[in-house]
C-alpha cells in the first residue's frame, strides 16, 4: 500500500504492465479474495430481502397507482439477474408490495440500512487486507462511516435507476407526441444513450466511493475513473452475462439443490459482484504499492550516490 497517494492510476510510471499484472496476480492469492468474495456474497443476500422489504414497502405506495414504474424498474433488474433468481426476487417483491404500509416502511427502512450498513463493513474490512492496513477506528466510528457511505451509495443507485426511469419516460413521450417520426427515433436514441451513459458514470462513481471510504488509508487521494474500477465494471458486466449464458444452457442448480436452486444462483451471482469488487481494489492497491516501491529504490539509489559522490 502507498503511503504516498498517487495522483492517478492510470501513469505506471516506467513500471511495465506486465510487472503490474503478475503483482495483481499473486495479490489475488496472498489476500485470499475468492474467499473473501465468498463472505461479500452472503452478506450482501442477507442484505437483500431487508432492503426489498423497505424499498418496495416505498416503491409499493407509489406502483399501486402506476403499474408502469413497477414493470419498468422490473425490468431494470431483470437486465442483471439471471431469470431463475429473477423469479426468487420478483415473488418477494410482489408479496411484500402487496401489503404496503407506513409502519412497515419504517421498520424496513430500519432493518435494511443496519443489514446493507453490515454488509459494507464486511467490504471495509476486505479492503483493510487488500491494501495491507489495520482497522484503527473504533467500533462505533466504523459502523457509523458503514451506515453513511451506505446512505449515500443507495442514493446513487436511486440516481441510477432514475437515469433509466427518465430516460424510458421521454423516450415514451417522443414516440407518442414528437412528429415527424425520424424526429422522435433520434431522440429516443438520445435519450437511452444519455441514461445509460449516466448509469456508467454513477456506477462509476458507486465504486470510487466504495474504494475511496472502505479502507482505513490514512492518507487517502479521491479517483473517480481508475483502472481497478474500469476491470471490475467491465469484468461484473461480462461475469453477468457469461452466467446467464451458463444459466440458461446448464442449468443443473435446480437438480443438484431442488428448491433451493434459485437462491444458489442468487447467492453465486452475489460471489460474482463481490469477486469483481474486489478485483478492482486489488488492481488499484497493486499499481499504488509497485509504483511506490519503484519511487522509494529511485530515491533510496539517488540518496545512495549522493553520499558516494560527497565522500570522493
Amino acid at each position: 500500500m502507498s503511503w504516498f497517494p498517487l495522483p492517478s492510476l492510470w501513469s505506471l510510471d516506467g513500471v511495465s504492465v506486465w510487472t503490474a499484472v503478475k503483482h495483481v496476480w499473486f495479490g489475488l492469492f496472498e489476500d485470499n479474495i475468492a474467499s473473501r468474495a465468498a463472505e461479500l456474497g452472503f452478506y450482501f443476500i442477507f442484505a437483500l430481502f431487508p432492503a426489498l422489504f423497505a424499498a418496495t414497502s416505498l416503491l409499493g405506495m407509489i406502483a399501486g397507482s402506476s403499474s408502469h414504474l413497477y414493470d419498468s424498474l422490473i425490468a431494470y433488474l431483470s437486465l442483471a439477474l439471471p431469470p431463475a433468481a429473477m423469479g426468487t426476487v420478483l415473488n418477494t417483491f410482489r408479496q411484500i408490495t402487496s401489503s404496503a404500509n407506513g409502519g412497515k416502511l419504517t421498520f424496513g427502512l430500519a432493518v435494511s440500512l443496519w443489514s446493507a450498513s453490515v454488509g459494507f463493513a464486511a467490504i471495509q474490512d476486505g479492503l483493510n487486507i487488500i491494501y495491507q492496513v489495520k482497522e484503527t477506528r473504533s467500533y462505533l466510528t466504523a459502523r457509523l462511516s458503514a451506515i453513511g457511505v451506505t446512505i449515500l451509495l443507495s442514493i446513487l443507485i436511486t440516481l441510477m435507476l432514475g437515469s433509466l426511469l427518465g430516460a424510458d419516460y421521454i423516450g415514451k413521450w417522443a414516440e407518442a407526441y414528437v412528429h415527424p417520426h425520424l424526429i422522435a427515433v433520434v431522440l429516443i436514441f438520445l435519450a437511452k444513450a444519455i441514461g445509460w451513459a449516466l448509469v456508467l458514470a454513477l456506477l462509476l462513481l458507486v465504486f470510487a466511493v466504495i474504494y475511496y471510504f472502505a479502507p482505513n488509508v490514512q492518507r487517502s487521494r479521491w479517483h473517480w475513473i481508475t483502472p481497478g474500477a474500469t476491470v471490475g465494471i467491465l469484468g461484473w458486466v461480462l461475469a453477468c452475462i457469461l452466467f446467464r449464458i451458463y444459466v440458461h444452457q446448464f442449468n443443473t442448480y435446480t437438480v443438484t439443490y431442488g428448491s433451493l436452486g434459485a437462491v444458489i444462483i442468487l447467492l453465486t451471482w452475489f460471489y460474482l459482484t463481490g469477486f469483481m469488487l474486489l478485483l478492482g481494489a486489488e488492481i488499484n492497491s497493486q499499481i499504488e504499492a509497485v509504483i511506490t516501491s519503484k519511487r522509494v529504490l529511485e530515491r533510496d539509489e539517488a540518496k545512495r550516490d549522493g553520499q558516494a559522490s560527497e565522500e570522493a
